[in-house]
This record gives C-alpha cells, structure tokens and sequence, in this order.
C-alpha cells in the first residue's frame, strides 16, 4: 500500500525514530500506526543488543533534589556529543528524580519510569534506538537528614542538575535550613575540587591508612635514625597525610587558612545551632570504567566495508 508523508511524520513525531525507518515500519505493517510502533520498538531493542558491547563511559550525572534529602545518578553513553541531546537529558533527569524516591541503584533500575509502565532499564534500552549508541543507568545513591539540609553542586553542567561532576552534602542541625544548605554547597564545592577519601579519620580505609604508615615508617628507617625518632615522624607525616586526604582535616578551599572542621564551627554561628556534616557523595562521569582505546582510521574503514 502507498505509505502517505503525514504518516510517516506522525510516527517519527511518536517515535523519534529517523525517517526512513518510519517509512520502512509502516511498509512493513500495512500503514497499521500501532504495530509500526512495536515493529521500531523491536528494532530499536535489536539496535541495543547489537551496541551493548561497546564501552559507554560518556554521558551525564544527573542530581534531583528537596531540602532535605537528594539523589545523584550517573548514565552512560558512548560519546560526549549525545550527553547535549536534549533527550537523553531528560532521561537522566527522569532517572533522578525516580533516585529521590528509591536510592539504590537496583531499586531504581527496577522502579517505574516517570509517566510510563516500563522500568528505567527498559526505558533506557529502548531509547538506544532511537538516540543510536549504546546507553546505560550505571549507578544512583541518595542522601538525607531528619533535620537539617542536604545541599548539591554539579560541576561542568550541561543543564540543570546535568553535568560531569556531582556532588552532595548532607548537614545535620536543629539551626536554620536554608542557611545550613548555603555551607552545604560551599562544602560541597570544596569535594568537587579536592576528592577526599574519608569524611573524617575513623571513617578512613584502616587498610589505606596502614599502607601509608607502612611507607612512611620505611622511608624514615633509611635515614638511619632510632626507632622512637621513627615513631614520631610517621606521627607527623600521617597528620599531614590526613589533611590532604580527609574532609574535615582538609584547608578549606574557599578560605585555605582554616579547616573545613573549623569552617562548620564557624558557620554554626550563622546557622543558629551546632552542626555535623553527616555525609556525603561524589559522582564523577566514567570512573572506573575502563574506555577502549579508539583507531579512527580503522573504524572509519570498517564503516565503509559495510
């Protein structure tokens, strides 16, 4: 049957599959606009299976958030270029928000995707056809107080609440919220750019920290000197390892002449009420993920080929 312009407009307009697909979807089904649409829906999920083994290790970190608690995500693609296509930000954006309302990344992989019946999973999947790479909800986490504020920063953002880098910091107080919030966000800042490992020395890899002693204690032995001299500079040398690697003990960014300890003190003043710091969390776009090492001119020979 002879396949009408209006037709094929109105399937990409509810697809957002490319035109010649659309063409291809209604030939195949009659014009039938339903059974187009799952004929696309199936292509789009072969096209996923066929790109599932390439590396997504782009993509956009996503934060969602009310005063009091807050939710960051992370999802994948394969190239920077499709973290600024406006779908897929409203995907990750989606993402988030079902993050706020269930946390862990299982939990939302598996919850309901805002306005439809599928899961975030299968909705992520079959975008891939239509955004045409590799897609995928790596990881989500979530922070709250009963009192107090839960600020965020995202850093290098795209959009709102979009971006590479994202942070959030949860502080406990019966003080003023929105203020609290305010230091919240400066903290927050100070995570994007310092990276700690801990927020506070107990709260340290007792493994990581032991290593460090292990080091210091042999590089101090070289110098010849008797043990309780030894002692004594590992004690020096791990205070100066715990100011470089554990929030509280770090300088502040914003004012490098106190801690960021002594920084909530201060704050305290502003916040009416004692303060705590309860915790935090750090997304940081693809790491850990190993990216594979690209020949451009290879694959665009292997494209020609095909």
């Amino acid at each position: 049957m002879s396949i009408s312009a209006a037709q094929v407009k109105e399937l990409r307009d509810l697809t957002g599959a490319g035109m010649m697909d659309c063409k291809a979807a209604l030939a195949e089904t009659n014009g039938d606009m339903e059974a187009a649409v799952d004929w696309l829906r199936k292509k789009g999920i072969a096209k996923a299976d066929k790109k599932a083994g390439r590396t997504a290790a782009e993509g956009l970190i996503g934060v969602d958030q009310g005063l009091r608690e807050a939710a960051l995500v992370e999802v994948n693609s394969e190239t920077d270029f499709v973290a600024r296509n406006a779908a897929f930000q409203e995907i990750v954006a989606n993402v988030a928000k079902v993050a706020l309302a269930f946390g862990d990344t299982d939990s939302v992989a598996a919850a309901k995707y805002p306005g439809s019946e599928k899961t975030v999973t299968d909705t992520i999947k079959d975008a891939v056809g239509t955004i045409g790479e590799n897609l995928g909800f790596r990881r989500s986490a979530k922070l709250g107080v009963s009192q107090g504020a839960v600020a965020s920063y995202v850093h290098n953002a795209v959009a709102d609440n979009l971006g590479k880098l994202g942070v959030l910091v949860a502080i406990e107080t019966a003080g003023d919220a929105h203020k609290a919030s305010a230091f919240a966000r400066q903290v927050a800042m100070h995570i994007a750019a310092t990276n700690p490992l801990a927020l506070d020395v107990d709260a340290l890899d007792p493994a990581a920290a032991e290593r460090e002693k292990t080091i210091f204690a042999d590089q101090a032995r070289q110098s010849g000197k008797p043990e309780n001299i030894i002692e004594k500079m590992v004690e020096g040398r791990m205070r100066k390892f715990y100011e470089e690697v554990v929030l509280l003990k770090q300088a502040f960014v914003l004012n490098p002449d106190v801690t960021v300890e002594q920084a909530l003190k201060d704050a305290e003043k502003e916040i009416g009420a004692p303060a705590k710091i309860s915790g935090y969390l750090r997304f940081a776009l693809g790491e850990g993920i190993e990216k594979e090492e690209s020949d451009f001119a290879a694959e665009v020979a292997a494209t020609v080929k095909k």
